[in-house]
């Protein structure tokens, strides 16, 4: 009865704080990618250089300065000299973000992110899979508010989601 009793304080102590947390979502777009920048279409024929990354996220604050969330990126290309062979990148990362500065319209932070990336590369009527690791760091990133619930950005790193990375924060 004690370790039922405790559990189920315990699930009801993570369920408060849970909710307590403020969620952020977000979307991006970044050029020149990681992938355009490393070998992550499995060598072979050259790439076309990919048209960027798209990158969908959300993030948790979990203390007054340090958040922590998960993110979506996706991008494509195709190899030079070759019909129909496209590669398309599925990456999938845990981000961490420390606000290093803030006033009351401006953020300064530095965000990392670590992850796979699922390479689809696909070459007439066949296609496989290839997993690479990847990476985003970003060290210098701002944030400025133009609500109380939107927020613009721009990053400067290196990474699956781009060298230069801007987009949109909703706070819910």
């Amino acid at each position: 009865m004690k370790r039922f009793l405790f559990t189920l304080t315990l699930i009801a102590a993570m369920a408060i704080g849970a909710s307590a947390q403020k969620a952020q979502l977000q979307i991006g777009y970044g050029g020149y990618t990681m992938m355009d920048a490393c070998d992550m279409h499995d060598g072979g024929p050259a790439v076309n250089t990919a048209w960027g990354a798209v990158t969908a996220g959300v993030n948790f604050k979990v203390a007054p300065k340090f958040s922590l969330g998960a993110s979506y990126t996706f991008s494509s290309t195709d190899r030079k000299h070759i019909e129909s062979s496209n590669i398309y990148y599925h990456v999938i990362m845990l981000n961490a973000r420390y606000d290093y500065w803030r006033n009351s319209v401006v953020q300064l932070y530095g965000h990392l992110g670590v992850g796979a990336d699922i390479s689809h590369i696909t070459y007439g009527d066949e296609s496989k899979n290839k997993g690479y690791f990847a990476c985003q760091v970003s060290p210098l990133g701002a944030e400025v508010g133009l609500s109380r619930s939107c927020a613009m950005f721009g990053e400067l790193g290196f990474g699956a989601q781009g060298l230069v990375q801007v987009g949109f924060r909703l706070n819910l």
